[in-house]
């Protein structure tokens, strides 16, 4: 590795259970996640987390990590961060895919000041998102900013 340049590494381990569920783990984790077949597919199951369902969250989940981070190296103070995030399936070429993600996060702010270095942290965040950068989905970013009202 080239002097300056960063890697870590993550790794996950699944083990399947029955029919169309497995579990999936880290042994530097606590907690186990149950997965399965979507219920949209046969065999699938309902109420059940989904590959579909953790490529979403896997993308909505690092533009929080990443706002996070810029926020603060910002100084941006803010009252609530939360986004609401919507994985689009569908086939393209004969293939099923994962062809767009919409993420609306919604942010308020303390102070109207502050509006537009909010949107530019927004926007930094979208932009420097690692796991959005690394798939090829189409990325939707539907910013919402509030004022917090005492």
């Amino acid at each position: 590795m080239a002097a300056g340049q960063i890697e870590h590494s993550y790794e996950v381990d699944l083990n399947w259970v029955k029919d169309r569920v497995g579990i999936l783990y880290a042994l530097d984790l606590p907690d186990e996640i149950q997965v399965a077949t979507p219920p949209q597919f046969p065999k699938g199951v309902d109420k059940t987390w989904s590959p579909e369902h953790l490529f979403t969250a896997a993308v909505s989940s690092c533009l929080m990590t990443t706002f996070l981070a810029i926020a603060e190296h910002s100084k941006l103070e803010f009252k609530t961060f939360s986004v609401k995030s919507h994985g689009k399936l569908e086939t393209v070429d004969g293939k099923y895919m994962m062809s767009e993600i919409t993420l609306r996060p919604k942010l308020v702010i303390n102070h109207a000041d502050d509006r537009e270095k909010a949107l530019k942290v927004l926007a930094k965040a979208e932009a420097a998102c690692l796991i959005s950068n690394s798939i090829k989905s189409k990325i939707i970013f539907e910013p919402r900013i509030l004022i917090h009202e005492d």
